[in-house]
């Protein structure tokens, strides 16, 4: 019996790059031939969390690197640095991404959808690259961003260009793209959890036990590189955090309102100048960053340096104190000016960072002023401004249910659960009632994309079976009686097709023209049972989608729609003219909806 042939020709040249690729698309070949391909796509998703832990580990070292080296170990107000170098790394920041790297404006996360859904997995490597260097140039310099959705984008396409290598399916090569970005976001924040469910409840917008599995394995994975490398502290020094006394929830509602109107504002901003910005003429966005690093770092030269950059440090100091409410405030505020021009201008970077600052100086400034003037609040200021992150997550990037769990990961503390959900709760609703539209549809829109937006789907009404659904027919046949006296009980029937209850359960349909001609055959003596179809009806429940009626209504007349408990208890019926028509009024509501008149 002759040795099966090795995986590497030991005559091949393999010290080049096209050897070695060609290694290693044959070794994974064999493996997926090994493996189920849904084995294979959870194996290949470890090796993805791996590959984007590391990436994003070198990623803050160079943002970290860049900051010491260009602005110093502690930037002092009123230094020339801080106004001198984001202008000019903001000018070879806009030269690289106008001449080299066109595709990494902005901050990643829509980037990762459209791929998703219209480029069939697709992001460059170069997009990897690009984003590496521009925005750790950006951030490191002061521009008011973050390195989070940078992270998320970066293991996006390190996903993508792996599965291309690998020439996987089209199927799993779409989703390669999500897998790396929740490795990338739980390498970012350190925050597996989060990084899962913003995924999920952003990007995908649907999941199974496969997809799940490699979400969630690529984000362990990264995470374990980065603890590996950076330790596993976390982002921020937590205080200690009390919630003792329910009334207190009045104090976090007021804190979620609070938030919300700052969401909106936040968002409202960003809508508004970025599509000016991106009219003026082309050769304006060479000077826009570098403008935009002038102002964020004018106001650092006055006197708020915290505003450049993640702005981490400048967060722990808020939840241990350090600020007085009116700093917080005005930090906030001066926040969101500085993360507005940094974005619009079309800086590499990303929103999350930001947000969790204005949250966390929001939430430290509504603390404060609550508990001077109701003494009796027991929540310390550190608490104020974790749940102050939240809210804000919640109402600008709107993920509710990320918002939550970010904060829990973070803080490592779930006493403060309830607040947080509580004071999230009103910033979303607040948010979705001020501003229709979220701010990733809204920049996609603003693109000339066409994205599903995964909240309007989450809002959306869904048509059951029981809105289509008809009364029970007044007429129904049993397969027990003869044909003759199933014959007569349909003769004056309005009806033409009938359900016929079949023995011991099941249901069938006869017509009258059917009936009147097996009685004209002389099988008029004979049960219905032995001259009808086998085959039984598939059955509807109330409760199940009306898009589950589309696959029976145009091969069978009627369709019983029966109870979970009592397969044998006829709730009612539908057929093809009844779901059509509901899907008919709906639209018909739809339209007139969006255009009144």
């Amino acid at each position: 019996m002759s040795n099966p042939a090795p995986l590497v020709d030991p005559s091949a040249p393999s010290s080049t790059p096209a050897a070695r690729v060609k290694t290693s698309r044959r070794l994974f070949s064999t493996l997926e031939g090994v493996f189920h391909e849904e084995v294979f796509f959870l194996i290949l998703s470890v090796f993805i969390g791996i590959f984007s832990g590391l990436a994003v580990v070198c990623f803050r070292l160079t943002i970290d690197w860049m900051h010491l080296a260009l602005l110093g170990p502690l930037p002092q107000t009123h230094s020339w640095r801080l106004f001198a170098v984001p202008s000019l790394a903001g000018l070879v920041v806009a030269a690289l991404v106008m001449r080299v790297f066109p595709g990494i404006r902005g901050s990643g996360v829509n980037q990762t959808k459209s791929a998703l859904y219209i480029f069939n997995g697709f992001i460059p490597f170069r997009t990897a690259v690009g984003k590496f260097i521009c925005a750790g140039i950006a951030i490191g310099s002061g521009q008011s961003l973050g390195p989070e959705d940078p992270s998320l984008q970066i293991g996006a396409s390190i996903a993508s260009a792996l599965g291309r290598q690998l020439e996987i399916s089209r199927e799993k090569l779409r989703l390669m793209a999500p897998v790396g970005a929740a490795a990338g976001l739980a390498a970012a924040f350190n925050a597996p959890i989060s990084a899962v469910l913003f995924v999920i409840e952003e990007v995908i917008g649907r999941w199974s036990a496969g997809i799940l599995g490699s979400v969630v394995l690529s984000a362990v994975a990264s995470v374990v590189v980065v603890r590996s490398f950076l330790g596993s502290e976390p982002l921020f020094r937590i205080p200690v955090t009390t919630f003792k006394r329910p009334t207190e929830l009045i104090a976090y509602a007021v804190l979620g309102i609070a938030g919300g109107l700052a969401s909106v504002a936040f968002a409202k901003s960003i809508g508004y100048f970025r599509p000016l910005l991106k009219a003026l003429p082309r050769w304006t966005q060479y000077f826009q960053p570098a403008i935009a690093g002038l102002l964020v770092g004018l106001i650092g030269f006055l006197g708020f340096p915290q505003v450049m950059g993640a702005g981490y440090d400048s967060m722990d100091q808020a939840m241990h104190g350090q600020y007085a409410w009116k700093v917080l405030a005005l930090l906030a505020v001066l926040k969101i000016l500085a993360t507005t021009v940094s974005f619009v201008s079309g800086t590499p970077g990303g929103m999350f960072a930001p947000t969790l600052f204005i949250g966390a100086m929001l939430g430290g400034a509504v603390g404060d002023i609550e508990r001077f003037y109701f003494p009796h609040l027991t929540g310390s200021t550190g608490t104020y401004v974790l749940v102050g992150m939240g809210v804000l997550f919640a109402g600008f990037l709107r993920v509710p249910m990320t918002s939550v769990f970010m904060v829990l990961e973070v803080s490592g503390n779930y006493e403060i659960i309830v607040p947080v959900i509580v004071a999230n709760t009103f910033s979303y609703l607040i948010s979705r009632s001020l501003q229709s539209i979220p701010i990733f549809d809204l920049l996609t829109r603003q693109d000339g994309l066409i994205l599903p937006s995964l909240e309007e789907e989450r809002e959306e009404t869904i048509l059951r079976v029981e809105d289509a659904m008809l009364p029970v027919p007044a007429t129904i046949l049993s397969a027990q009686d003869y044909v003759d006296a199933n014959f007569r009980r349909v003769q004056n029937s309005a009806d033409s097709t009938f359900l016929v209850r079949m023995h011991p359960s099941g249901w069938n349909t006869a017509t009258r023209d059917q009936l009147q001609r097996l009685f004209r055959e002389g099988k008029g003596e004979l049960t219905l049972a032995s001259v009808l179809s086998s085959q039984s009806l598939p059955s509807l429940y109330p409760d199940l989608p009306l898009d589950s009626a589309l696959r029976y209504v145009n091969d069978y007349p009627l369709i019983p729609v029966v109870n979970r408990a009592d397969s044998r208890h006829l709730e009612g019926i539908v057929s093809r003219d009844s779901v059509f028509e509901k899907y008919g009024s709906r639209r018909a509501i739809e339209v007139t909806h969006l255009d009144p008149l």
